[in-house]
C-alpha cells in the first residue's frame, strides 16, 4: 500500500486499530548503492488496510507494487473509472489524488521511487504514464512479472522478499540520457520545499527552461514547476499538527504562497478538499486507527 516512505523502525507490526480484525504488518528498509540514489524506500505489506478506499494526495514521488494478493482498485481521476491491478501497478510522480480500493487482506511489496528514480526502469517516457497508473506487466512483460511475483509468493519472510526486489530492480537498472541534469535540479527543488525560480535552475544547468522541461517530462513525467508545486505543497501538509490549532494565514505565508486564497485553491487542486476539509479528514483517521503505520498520508475515501 502506498502512501509515501516509511519513517521510523525499519519493521513495525501493529493493530490495525479498534474493530479490526487482522494486524499490519510493514517492513521497509534503503537499498544499497546506487539504487538509494533513485529510492526512497523498498517495503513489504501485508494485512487488513485501515479502510476499504484510500485517498491519496500527490507526493512527489513515483510508485512500483509488485501484488502478491487479490487485485486492487486505482481510480486516478474523478472523471475517469476505476480499473483492477492483478499483478501490481507502476505510478509515476501524479498531479492530483488518487483513490485506492483493497481487498481485505492485502499483500504486496513495493518501492517509493524519489520523483526522477523510475526513469531507469521504464520502457517509455514517464510522461506518457502520468497521471495513468500501468500494470507491472505493461512496462516488464508478462513472462517476467509472472516469475518475480511467483520468486516473491514463495520467498521466506518479508526481509528475503524486499532482498529479491532489489536484485530484480539492480538487474534492470539501465543508463538514462539526462538523468544527471533532472536528478541535481531535482535535488534543488527538494532542498528548497519548491521554494525556487525555475529560471534559475535553467541557467544554473546551463540549458534553456524548454530543454529542462522535456526532460523532466521525459522522465519524471511532469515539469520543473510542477515538481516545485509538489513540493511545496507536501511540505505544507506535513507541516499541519492535527492535534492543535491551526492558523491557515500564517500556514499559507510561511509556505509561500501569495495568500490563504492562493493556498486554498492549492489545496482543492491536489485533493478536492478544502484545508479545513482535510483537517477533519485527517483527524477520523488518527482518531480511529490511532499510531497506525500508514497514518501520515492517505485519507479514509468512504
Amino acid at each position: 500500500m502506498p502512501g509515501g516512505s516509511a519513517a521510523g523502525p525499519s519493521q513495525r507490526a501493529m493493530s490495525a486499530g479498534v474493530g479490526d480484525a487482522m494486524d499490519v504488518e510493514y517492513v521497509s528498509r534503503v537499498p544499497r548503492p546506487p539504487l538509494d540514489g533513485l529510492i526512497d524506500d523498498l517495503y513489504y505489506l501485508e494485512g487488513a488496510p485501515p479502510y476499504d478506499r484510500l485517498m491519496l494526495p500527490p507526493m512527489p514521488a513515483a510508485l512500483l507494487i509488485v501484488n502478491l494478493g487479490a487485485p486492487f482498485r486505482i481510480r486516478a481521476g474523478t472523471d475517469i473509472e476505476t480499473s483492477d491491478y492483478a499483478d501490481g501497478c507502476v505510478v509515476t510522480m501524479p498531479t492530483h489524488a488518487l483513490e485506492f480500493g483493497y481487498p481485505l487482506p492485502t499483500r504486496s511489496v513495493g518501492v517509493h521511487f524519489k520523483p526522477w528514480g523510475l526513469a531507469p526502469f521504464l520502457s517509455m517516457p514517464a510522461a506518457e504514464l502520468c497521471d495513468r497508473p500501468v500494470t507491472v506487466e505493461q512496462v516488464w512483460g508478462r513472462p517476467a512479472v509472472a516469475e518475480l511475483r511467483d520468486r516473491l509468493a514463495t520467498a521466506d519472510g518479508p526481509h528475503k522478499m524486499l532482498a529479491l526486489l532489489e536484485e530484480e530492480l539492480m538487474r534492470r537498472l539501465c543508463e538514462t540520457a539526462g538523468l544527471g541534469l533532472v536528478r541535481h535540479t531535482s535535488s534543488v527543488i527538494a532542498a528548497t520545499s519548491g521554494a525556487v525560480a525555475i529560471g534559475d535552475l535553467s541557467v544554473a544547468a546551463g540549458v534553456s527552461n524548454t530543454h529542462l522541461a522535456q526532460r523532466f517530462k521525459e522522465l519524471i513525467g511532469v515539469t520543473p514547476k510542477r515538481l516545485a508545486r509538489t513540493y511545496r505543497f507536501a511540505t505544507t501538509v506535513f507541516a499541519i499538527d492535527p492535534a492543535g490549532p491551526i492558523d491557515w494565514g500564517d500556514l499559507a505565508g510561511g509556505a509561500g504562497y501569495f495568500d490563504q486564497a492562493h493556498f486554498g485553491h492549492e489545496f482543492r487542486a491536489f485533493t478536492g478538499l478544502t484545508p479545513t476539509r482535510y483537517l477533519e479528514v485527517r483527524r477520523r483517521f488518527l482518531r480511529e486507527h490511532p499510531g497506525h503505520v500508514l497514518d501520515s498520508w492517505p485519507l479514509p475515501a468512504d
